[in-house]
């Protein structure tokens, strides 16, 4: 039997992760870049992308209905646009843009009705599986047991903590039945810096080029659990966005994670 090939589009096929994406769509089997493109005015406008006599271009729409899935790696203010070309497209939708809030989540919900929509903070298969195993973790230990979470990035990173601690916050959040929201302890730049009990403490370091490193630590009494992973290269995270454009392609409307990838 054949193999199916889906047609994928890349949206902010400009920037570095942007690139790699391409890359590995180019390198995947049951792949075939379907278009790419970048916003108005972006200096990448045009350039060849070395498949097809491909290039870069501005109009998503028209890339929407070429496509069976577009991966977007873009910024926050294009995600409204970005999900209207994919609805009016029919094409299934992986987004990993960082630093979304409610309302944008809210789109999200919204478009699902619609089209298969897939969203993460970090498309990196192993970070969704720390995540799951941090789930877990706190789902079994108790609150004797203190949860930290520190996180570290390259120095050009802008907002902290990242996208990815805050998912494996709201995981470890989620195995003790809580939010995020309520047990965060951040900055400890004080006198009475003595933890709550069932808080979860985040930390965020910055320097060199440290492609992401995460670790959570749960301590007790006598004994401390650290789980953890580090990214080598952003090829990781373009891995596995690739396998999630894949596995999404010709699925039924709904809102997906990384952890339905995966089989969790």
């Amino acid at each position: 039997m054949d193999q199916v090939t889906s047609r994928i589009g890349i949206l902010g096929a400009g920037g570095r992760m942007g690139q790699a994406i391409i890359a590995e769509v180019q390198a995947a089997g049951g792949a075939q870049l379907g278009g790419a493109v970048e916003a108005p005015g972006h200096p990448a406008l045009g350039r060849s992308i070395g498949e097809r006599g491909l290039t870069i271009g501005g109009n998503t729409s028209a890339l929407a209905h070429d496509c069976d899935v577009l991966i977007d790696f873009t910024a926050p203010g294009a995600l409204e646009g970005n999900i209207e070309a994919a609805i009016a497209g029919k094409t299934a939708l992986v987004i990993g843009t960082t630093g979304l809030e409610a309302a944008h989540h809210h789109l999200i919900d919204e478009a699902a009705a619609h089209i298969a929509v897939l969203q993460t903070a970090n498309t990196s298969l192993g970070v969704n599986m720390l995540a799951a195993l941090v789930r877990q973790a706190a789902a079994a230990l108790g609150t004797d047991w203190d949860i930290e979470i520190v996180e570290m990035h390259h120095r050009h990173k802008v907002d902290a903590p990242s996208g990815t601690a805050v998912m494996l916050g709201e995981a470890a959040a989620a195995g003790r039945g809580g939010a995020l929201a309520d047990l965060a302890e951040r900055g400890r730049d004080d006198m009475d810096a003595k933890r709550k009990e069932g808080a979860i403490g985040m930390a965020a370091l910055r320097g060199g080029s440290v492609a992401g490193d995460h670790q959570v630590i749960f301590a007790a009494n006598g004994e401390r659990l650290e789980l953890g992973h580090r990214a080598e290269s952003r090829e990781i995270f373009a891995r596995g966005a690739v396998r999630a454009a894949l596995w999404l392609s010709g699925r039924r409307p709904d809102r997906y994670s990384m952890t339905d990838v995966l089989g969790l």
